[in-house]
């Protein structure tokens, strides 16, 4: 008989959200950590009397999706979100804000006209695509793009993409773009396509050509494209990221027990069934593991996984970044604002004065700002921290 009916391995917020959920359906859960902290990138520290997150966050999809509905189904006590507000582009003359929609692209005078007009078109053209099913997910935004740009243009597609997926625009997808700046819907209620609010004349002459939902996903997009507000659609929590974290906990029932300080180095298996877990202080058994650390370090767990899918592990691609937080002892007029701002020039990075949604994430009268940057890994860490620095 095992030793417990669930284990999960990583105490991140993946892992325990995990283990509240399958408490909530009267499963005895085991949480191993391998750090002497749970919660992994989804918290804040207290330092010198200013809240400091790990990492600049936006959380996204909260109107819809699988986290919307976690929330809703297992959460005893939902954390307040904020708006997170518009994203701005900061150059000599101050604050630009980044477009959202062709309305707002068409006046968006960072970059020059001619490459707003090819960029437009593009970018109607990829909604098109896609919505009419063309897999944008293996066509590289660089390939996608008019040839002839200016080189304004060029650093700013950069930036956005670095900003969306932490790599250039050579390795960012078409589709990766398109979801992450909210144009294209990741995932959708459950009972989105079951509301049929079209128009039965138009269904008569569209039948042979669209399929409803097709039809109704055109339509949305479209709508967007005239009047998409990304901000409206990614979210800060009132009290930092800890919210986040202290929800789940507290929504957790006695059923969950988390170890700390306690390292995954094998799962056992036996003819394909996961039989337990040995670790750096013994060995656990349990008739179900939920493994929740990042996928590609699965393989090193796992000796008899299939070779296509450990080659498919292989092919991921991890990005690192680094935030550089700034406790301000003033407030700084240029950083008065609810939102944040992509700096393209001469290296992306994105910036957020976190205390702007929460004065009491810093001292009284102080400011906190945190800045974050893609790490180079073409050079060592310790010379590109300098630069960060700089």
């Amino acid at each position: 008989m095992s030793d417990h009916e669930v284990i999960v391995i990583g105490g991140g917020i993946s892992g325990l959200m995990s283990a509240m959920t399958l408490s909530k359906h009267e499963k005895e859960v085991l949480v191993l950590e391998k750090s002497s902290r749970i919660g992994g990138n989804c918290n804040s520290y207290d330092v010198e009397g200013f809240q400091v997150d790990t990492g600049v966050h936006a959380i996204s999809h909260l109107l819809v999706g699988p986290m919307r509905r976690i929330m809703d189904l297992y959460f005893d006590y939902v954390p307040v979100f904020m708006d997170l507000g518009p994203y701005y582009i900061r150059t000599h003359r101050g604050l630009t804000k980044v477009p959202s929609n062709l309305r707002e692209f068409a006046f968006f005078d960072v970059l020059p006209k001619k490459d707003r007009i090819l960029l437009s078109q593009t970018i109607t053209i990829a909604f098109t695509q896609s919505t009419l099913g063309t897999n944008l997910k293996n066509q590289s935004v660089y390939n996608f793009i008019p040839k002839g740009l200016s080189q304004d243009s060029l650093d700013f597609i950069d930036a956005l993409c670095y900003s969306l997926s932490g790599r250039s625009m050579k390795e960012t997808s078409v589709h990766r773009i398109l979801t992450g700046s909210s144009f294209m819907r990741d995932s959708v209620p459950e009972n989105f396509w079951e509301d049929e609010v079209v128009d039965t004349s138009y269904k008569a002459l569209l039948t042979d050509h669209f399929s409803m939902s097709q039809l109704k996903g055109h339509l949305s997009v479209l709508s967007r494209l005239a009047n998409n507000e990304i901000g409206m659609s990614q979210k800060y929590p009132r009290k930092g990221l800890k919210a986040i974290l202290n929800s789940v906990l507290y929504s957790m029932s006695d059923k969950v027990k988390i170890t700390t300080s306690c390292k995954a180095t094998s799962i056992i298996t036996d003819n394909g069934t996961v039989k337990g877990v040995v670790t750096e202080n013994g060995t656990y058994t349990a008739d179900m593991i939920v493994y929740t650390g990042f996928v590609k370090d699965l393989p090193s767990l796992v000796t008899d996984l299939g070779q296509s899918y450990v080659q498919d592990l292989k092919d991921i691609v991890q990005t690192h970044s680094m935030t550089i937080w700034l406790g301000l002892d003033t407030k700084m007029s240029e950083l008065n604002y609810i939102g944040s701002e992509i700096w393209f020039k001469p290296r992306a990075y994105w910036a957020m004065p976190i205390s702007n949604y929460d004065q009491e994430l810093a001292p009284p009268g102080k400011q906190l700002v945190g800045f974050t940057f893609i790490v180079d890994e073409s050079v060592p860490l310790v010379e590109d921290k300098k630069r960060m620095y700089k």
